[in-house]
């Protein structure tokens, strides 16, 4: 049986704690600035790296701000979603807008959004007919430089429930090259 005689001195002991006291403030600190940083970061990762983007009324005027501002970063990607056909009076008789309706204040004012589109039989279709198309984004000229779908597939549809789209999110921060 052995028997040890420890002298604790109070300002050592008190020494000891303050310092195990500090190290967990440190890692606790640590801990909660790393979650909120985590938190407060959004990135896109809305845009698929391979296959087709599907836009939703959630990631849709997101993924079209994202687009028109990097046009070159998303040339060659895939999307599919649905919008009406809208005209303007200068468009070229093979393009029309793939347009939503977004809701710009809390009395639902509207402006409509969407992607110019390039489609060989775009004459034939009328104006508002709701349709979802697939395409491929490609860079062209629409009173500066624009991107624009080159139309793979075009299917008419009916109206959906929920016809209008959102602002871009304020935090929203878009990821760089995606391929």
């Amino acid at each position: 049986m052995f028997i040890y005689n420890i002298k604790l001195s109070g300002t050592k002991l008190f020494k000891f704690i303050f310092v195990l006291i500090i190290i967990f403030v440190i890692i606790l600190c640590g801990v909660v600035g790393y979650k909120l940083y985590k938190a407060s970061v959004k990135v896109n990762d809305d845009i698929l790296c391979n296959g087709i983007t599907e836009l939703t009324n959630k990631n849709y005027s997101t993924i079209l701000k994202t687009v028109h501002d990097n046009i070159d970063t998303y040339v060659g990607q895939k999307i599919k979603f649905s919008g009406f056909v809208y005209r303007v009076y200068d468009l070229e008789k093979d393009q029309f807008v793939l347009g939503r309706n977004m809701i710009i204040s809390s009395d639902f004012q509207t402006v409509v959004v969407g992607f110019l589109c390039h489609y060989k039989d775009a004459e034939s279709l009328r104006d508002n007919v709701w349709v979802e198309i697939e395409g491929t984004i490609a860079k062209g000229t629409y009173h500066g430089d624009m991107p624009i779908l080159e139309i793979n597939s075009l299917k008419q549809i009916e109206k959906p429930n929920d016809e209008y789209v959102y602002p871009p999110d304020e935090d929203y921060i878009p990821t760089s090259v995606i391929l």
